[in-house]
């Protein structure tokens, strides 16, 4: 979760999230209010789930990981013995919450739409869970990551996929993708895939994360529906693998490798 306004560096970028939105109260409202975050609940199987995708597609040795919005620190927290962890966040309540949940990680309040204090290389992993659309440039942050990493090095990230499947039956304006306000640069998966392309990235995998936004269907009791719409999205979580079409998944995921020549 992450953003900045318009600064001298991108004078022109357009849109710019409500900064507004920032701080403790992001993490009460829209999508977290919804979730329950303690052990067994969907967000809990979904750290471990990209937390094993990027101790899979890391390069090795391991290096040092760096988070773009950490949110509440839980995704290096399962990795900080694994990597030398970074995370960065707009929010300082995100800040506090990760040095709670993520101790042996650096943690610093900072945008990630200025990557400029890291160096060239200095990174094994980039990783970002739902923040590329928060961001004003995110094609210019993806440029960044580039940079930072290492030959061989590993981006990761989700973000909402705005033309999955079932969508149609859903209001866009209240859904999960829709209701956030500070989601400013929701893209379809070909914008993602020219971006990173673009940036210099191989796209390793381009896959959804399944249909958990239930219901949509009315008269059908919403744990049948998650039971009907979402399993498919627990099977791959807990088998860890890559499967879903990204028209089945609510969100997308990415996996790209900067070139070993990179």
């Amino acid at each position: 979760m992450n953003s900045v306004q318009a600064n001298g560096k991108h004078p022109n970028l357009k849109p710019q999230a409500p900064l507004e939105e920032y701080g403790e109260q992001y993490f009460k409202n829209y999508n977290y209010a919804d979730r329950p975050l303690g052990r067994f609940s969907m967000y809990w199987f979904a750290r471990r789930y990209y937390a094993a995708l990027i101790r899979r597609y890391a390069p090795k040795p391991a290096g040092k990981l760096l988070e773009l919005g950490c949110g509440l620190g839980h995704l290096i927290g399962l990795l900080q013995d694994d990597f030398q962890c970074v995370g960065i966040d707009l929010a300082d309540y995100a800040i506090e919450e990760t040095r709670k949940n993520a101790p042996r990680a650096q943690a610093f309040t900072q945008s990630a739409d200025d990557l400029s204090p890291f160096q060239d290389g200095e990174f094994s992993v980039v990783v970002g869970l739902h923040l590329v659309e928060h961001l004003p440039d995110p094609a210019h942050t993806l440029r960044e990551a580039y940079r930072i990493l290492r030959p061989g090095g590993l981006l990761l990230f989700a973000t909402p996929n705005p033309g999955y499947s079932l969508r149609r039956f859903k209001d866009p304006l209240t859904d999960a993708i829709g209701k956030d306000p500070t989601h400013i640069n929701v893209q379809p998966p070909a914008r993602w895939q020219a971006w990173a392309s673009q940036s210099g990235f191989r796209v390793l995998r381009h896959f959804g994360d399944g249909l958990w936004d239930v219901p949509y269907l009315k008269g059908i009791p919403v744990k049948v529906q998650f039971a009907l719409f979402g399993l498919p999205a627990l099977l791959q979580v807990i088998t860890q693998t890559t499967l879903t079409p990204l028209t089945l998944g609510v969100n997308q995921i990415m996996i790209c490798r900067k070139p070993a020549g990179g």
